[in-house]
């Protein structure tokens, strides 16, 4: 059943128990006291016959000690017949409760009689052939007797009000009910928009529109919950485009490295075929060495770069102090044997936080990098210097250069710009590739900039140490970390 629909019924039967309750007591209400007010009037009339009844009494003859039947018959008939209301009805009874005089219609009960007594007046409603009637009890002293008078008002009006009222509530109740229906309806699939906006959005995404979003068209409660739906909806959204991306960039690693793998083995097969197959002299035999040699030294390179990659995402590192001086000096005496290329070292002098062994990994890269991307006797610039957020380390050729399209590209594993320039200088693709994830470890990034024909720059940042004032607390100097990212 829908939350609409249980919300519907669930109204429908709050509002018809309200209702029915609420109609039934002010019926009720408004019965009980018109019974009051009849019974009330009943008593007032039946005071009055009293005083009637005493006062003719008084008037009877003085030969007579006491008030004789006939007389009693008497005064009872004029005070029938000399009323203006045609409803009354009375009944007088001796001492001994016997009948001297009764209405026609009266209806003969001795229950009320027995309960009178010269210090309480009774009274009761009693039906009588589907008419309702109140009786009313009480003494009359009257020379020197006791009579006992009753008399009946009819109150049937009072009655058939109560069921008019109860005829009319109910036909109130149900065109109530039935606007109410109405309403709530409007007002239930009103309210249940919002669910319903979200269900919509459930089933598109279960048929794979990742991108569906549901509106929001409240700002209660349901408005924040498809709010907060849509933000997760995003969320998996980018989670499933991210799974694709890496799936696809798995799929183009194996492409890639399917391919690397086949051009040097190719060669390899090829020459060392030619060689076992056939006598060469030794310039062809030395030729065929040699490519064999280089291919070979072109896979061992590429399958240590990958190690190294697979090693580096899964290790922790222990980052130290270590001097800046240190890796400046080892980039000096890496590359000093390389007369081809024009290399300018500049640095300051600090102290920053990193593992030292990774961090030649990347700074070696990056400055081979830029020796393959420069011409030969090409200027590169190896600098450090101390910044806001750490120390920055950037290197910068004056080399081909990257186009823009080209630079979210570079990091991926086998990714080169220019194939044929990378395999002829031994390279696999994987350098960028190794430098992003060592850096990763190091909470840094590498950022690249670039512009075809003017060359390249690489930078990143790492956190230095920074020597503080003493605290005043303990005279102490303290030494904190100080870094971000790029």
């Amino acid at each position: 059943m829908k939350f609409s629909l249980k919300l519907l019924l669930c109204t429908m039967m709050v509002l018809a128990t309200a209702l029915g309750f609420s109609g039934y007591y002010f019926v009720n209400y408004v019965f009980e006291t018109s019974i009051a007010r009849e019974a009330q009037q009943a008593l007032d009339d039946d005071s009055i016959l009293r005083f009637a009844f005493e006062t003719a009494a008084l008037n009877v003859p003085a030969k007579y000690d006491m008030l004789q039947d006939q007389t009693v018959e008497q005064i009872a008939s004029n005070l029938e017949t000399g009323g203006q209301n045609t409803r009354r009805m009375l009944r007088l009874c001796d001492e001994q409760k016997n009948v001297l005089y009764m209405s026609d219609g009266f209806v003969a009960d001795d229950g009320l009689l027995v309960q009178t007594d010269e210090s309480t007046r009774t009274w009761q409603v009693v039906r009588l052939d589907n008419r309702f009637y109140i009786r009313t009890g009480s003494t009359v002293n009257a020379l020197n007797r006791v009579l006992y008078l009753e008399t009946m008002r009819n109150v049937s009006e009072v009655f058939e009000e109560r069921e008019l009222g109860f005829k009319v509530y109910r036909r109130v109740t149900i065109l109530m009910l039935f606007l109410g229906a109405l309403i709530m309806h409007f007002i239930s699939s009103w309210l249940t928009r919002p669910i319903r906006q979200l269900t919509k959005a459930t089933k598109h995404m279960a048929a794979g529109e990742y991108d569906y979003r549901a509106r929001k068209v409240s700002n209660d409660e349901l408005g924040q919950l498809t709010k907060d739906f849509n933000r997760m909806a995003e969320a998996l959204e980018n989670n499933m485009n991210e799974l694709e991306a890496q799936i696809q960039d798995r799929e183009d690693f194996v492409a890639a490295f399917a391919h690397e793998l086949k051009t040097p083995l190719t060669s390899i097969i090829g020459y060392a075929d030619m060689l076992r197959s056939r006598k060469l002299d030794e310039e062809k035999s030395f030729l065929s060495a040699n490519y064999i040699y280089t291919e070979g030294k072109r896979l061992e390179a590429m399958s240590l770069r990958l190690l190294e990659i697979i090693v580096t995402k899964r290790q922790k590192i222990e980052m130290q102090l270590i001097s800046t001086d240190s890796l400046f000096d080892y980039l000096q005496n890496m590359f000093a044997g390389e007369r081809e290329m024009d290399f300018c070292f500049s640095r300051e002098k600090a102290k920053v936080w990193a593992e030292p062994n990774l961090i030649k990994t990347v700074l070696v890269n990056l400055v081979d990098n830029a020796c393959k991307a420069s011409e030969a006797g090409g200027k590169i610039e190896v600098c450090g210097s101390c910044t806001e957020n750490g120390y920055r380390f950037d290197v910068r050729d004056y080399g081909i250069g990257i186009d823009n399209k080209e630079l979210k590209n570079i990091t991926k594993a086998f990714y080169m710009v220019d194939k044929s320039r990378s395999r002829s200088k031994n390279g696999a693709g994987l350098g960028l590739a190794l430098c992003v994830e060592i850096l990763y470890l190091h909470k840094s990034r590498l950022k690249i900039a670039s512009e075809p024909g003017k060359g390249s720059r690489f930078s990143f940042v790492l956190p230095m140490e920074i020597k503080q004032q003493e605290n005043a607390a303990d005279g102490t100097a303290q030494e904190t970390k100080a870094g971000g990212l790029i």
